[in-house]
């Protein structure tokens, strides 16, 4: 699951940085002059220059190509753009005449310009630029949205294994395995406390915090009130019976409070 979440996330920057080389590339090919100019402060000598825009993606080449995976990613996560993200390469049905405000970048693709019956130029290939501009915008609002769902799909992930945890502390509960189970129940309060932690940028300076620094940092920054602290607190009192050997043994009514305590503070403080 993660290596394909880290793939995803891999492409969309991929095809991120590929739509800005883009524009730069179609900003050189219409506006050559103006481009070296503007970019020549930048580079040391002309050669600099050069090889950078030798390096340049081709926009005929490999536009279709940014097109095509950026348009599945658009129609996954923000699927009412859709029409938007592709009207602005797609030709308009029942299109008759062609001004700037409908010049789509397939015309570009083409080198279509067209000019009046005086010879003058009505519209050409620099109008593709803003409608380019406007794509990459709307790939690129996608990038919130992607976020949104990576975090969702990670709290679902962390829900199911702390479900299992839970489930397998039980478990050994059931057998009279009083104390590891009541050690597991504590690991598993443990890393939720982390991730909440995370999942509201808490800094955790100790490398290895426990229960309680974790449970005083929550309240500390308001994500809890004092009643889940108090609650925390007592959970981790008898998370620390089970773990020391030499302090009275848990009961089993302690330890089953204790899995039915993560069981509540998993649901319910994210």
């Amino acid at each position: 699951m993660a290596s394909n979440l880290d793939r995803y996330e891999e492409d969309f920057k991929r095809l991120k940085d590929l739509g800005f080389q883009l524009e730069l590339r179609m900003q050189f090919d219409l506006f050559p002059e103006e481009m070296r100019e503007q970019l020549n402060k930048q580079f040391k000598n002309e050669d600099g220059l050069d090889k950078f825009v030798k390096d340049l993606p081709s926009f005929h080449r490999d536009y279709q190509k940014w097109y095509s995976e950026s348009l599945a990613i658009v129609r996954q996560l923000i699927p009412d753009r859709v029409n938007d993200f592709t009207a602005l390469y797609e030709v308009p049905k029942g299109r008759k005449d062609i001004k700037f405000g409908n010049y789509v970048i397939h015309d570009y693709l083409q080198g279509l310009r067209v000019s009046d019956s005086w010879g003058e130029v009505k519209v050409d290939t620099t109008a593709a630029l803003p409608q380019f501009r406007i794509q990459r915008n709307i790939f690129e609002s996608s990038e919130q949205r992607f976020k949104s769902s990576l975090f969702e799909i990670l709290s679902l992930v962390q829900a199911d294994l702390l479900d299992d945890e839970i489930d397998a502390a039980r478990v050994l509960l059931k057998n009279k395995f009083t104390r590891a189970a009541g050690a597991v129940a504590g690991v598993v309060l443990e890393s939720h406390l982390k991730a909440v932690c995370g999942n509201h940028a808490i800094k955790i300076v100790k490398q290895n915090p426990t229960i309680s620094v974790l449970n005083d940092l929550l309240k500390d920054n308001n994500i809890i009130d004092v009643s889940q602290w108090r609650f925390i607190q007592h959970l981790g009192d008898i998370r620390n019976l089970c773990d020391h050997k030499k302090a009275a043994d848990p009961t089993s009514d302690q330890v089953q409070d204790l899995i039915d305590g993560v069981a509540k503070i998993s649901k319910t403080v994210s």
